[in-house]
């Protein structure tokens, strides 16, 4: 009825609701609250133990090296020069260290450098393709389709075109060769004993039949080798490709 008051039974019961229900609120907050420092108990645990891994522990140590893509390089040769060093911490070895010092190798074109889980480093190395032979009397080394002479083993020499520089030959030249050769037609370069590289506009082909062709700079070498093939019909000692469009033979 209205205006009538709760009984002490009532209001007992009400308060005894409420008592429960702060409680359940404070388990509750309690709870999140152990469970956000367990959690980041766990993270912290966590990060010790994979910097314990990384950094301490034997489990990931350096304890070797694999090479892949070297042909002309031997592995003793990259290994002397990559410098890796082992038996300490994988994740501190520096990997562009390593790439910097292999890269210093005239037989390398590209390098890459990673990691290989758990113990090793893998060194992936490009090699330059030879092109030719760069002949320096004694000295015979593989030149590259940039002009970048270097050192391999005999056997890649064989079957390649020759290249002499002159004295005056600079690096410039020596690319400008190392294009002409490359260009060449295989017809063409069969009947080439060596190329002859005094300065950039001054490239010769000396045929293994001793005549003698003009070839000047790299520019517009297939043309070049297209009139040649018509003009070794004629008989001639000299013939000059230097100007595809105005041939010239003597």
């Amino acid at each position: 009825m209205p205006g009538r008051k709760p009984s002490p039974r009532t209001r007992g019961d009400v308060q005894a609701r409420a008592r429960k229900a702060f409680a359940r609120r404070q388990r509750s907050r309690r709870l999140l609250t152990w469970r956000k420092v367990a959690l980041a108990l766990a993270f912290v645990t966590l990060i010790g133990f994979g910097v314990y891994a990384l950094y301490f522990s034997s489990w990931l140590r350096t304890d070797g090296v694999e090479v892949t893509g070297n042909d002309l390089l031997t592995e003793k040769a990259v290994l002397a020069t990559a410098e890796v060093p082992t038996g300490g911490p994988l994740v501190q070895v520096d990997l562009e260290a390593i790439e910097k010092r292999i890269r210093s190798l005239a037989t390398v074109k590209s390098v890459d450098v990673s990691r290989k889980w758990p113990h090793q480093v893998r060194i992936e190395i490009v090699e330059q393709t030879p092109i030719a032979v760069l002949d320096r009397g004694t000295r015979k080394q593989a030149l590259a389709a940039d002009g970048t002479p270097f050192p391999v083993p005999a056997r890649a020499l064989k079957g390649l075109p020759r290249v002499k520089v002159g004295a005056s030959a600079n690096s410039d030249a020596l690319q400008e060769g190392a294009a002409v050769v490359s260009a060449l037609d295989p017809d063409v370069a069969a009947l080439v004993d060596y190329a002859e590289v005094r300065t950039v506009d001054e490239i010769q082909l000396h045929l293994r039949d001793g005549r003698l062709v003009r070839w000047g700079s790299a520019d517009q070498s297939a043309d070049k080798a297209a009139v040649l093939l018509e003009l070794l019909t004629r008989e001639a000692r000299v013939y000059d490709v230097s100007v595809p469009g105005s041939p010239t033979t003597r």
